[in-house]
């Protein structure tokens, strides 16, 4: 059993990992969820308040596993780049959306 040394920069990377990281995941999850559902036929409204209560639960468990996780670095990777990824679809969906004129 080998002990784990928790210095405050290690707490606080990992704090930072879970809230910014959790963010960027989130704001990405929501984004493409509006964009997916108001494109299959959803009220706008409709699409974002359900798109924000999943996003909810979403943070809760990125912010979970970001402390519950080993590897900080595949965490922050995992988080800030899904988010990033899942914003540029999200964006270009939304440009198809107002390209179409809907």
């Amino acid at each position: 059993m080998t002990s784990l040394t928790l210095t405050p920069r290690h707490i606080a990377s990992r704090t930072a990992v879970a809230i910014l990281g959790g963010y960027v995941f989130t704001w990405g999850v929501v984004a493409l969820g509006i964009a997916l559902l108001y494109s299959l036929g959803m009220e706008f409204h409709d699409a974002e308040h359900l798109s924000y209560i999943i996003g909810f639960l979403v943070f809760l468990t990125a912010f979970l596993v970001a402390f519950a996780t080993q590897g900080l670095r595949k965490v922050a990777l995992v988080l800030v780049g899904g988010g990033a990824l899942m914003s540029a679809v999200a964006w270009w969906l939304q440009s198809l959306i107002i390209a179409s004129g809907v």
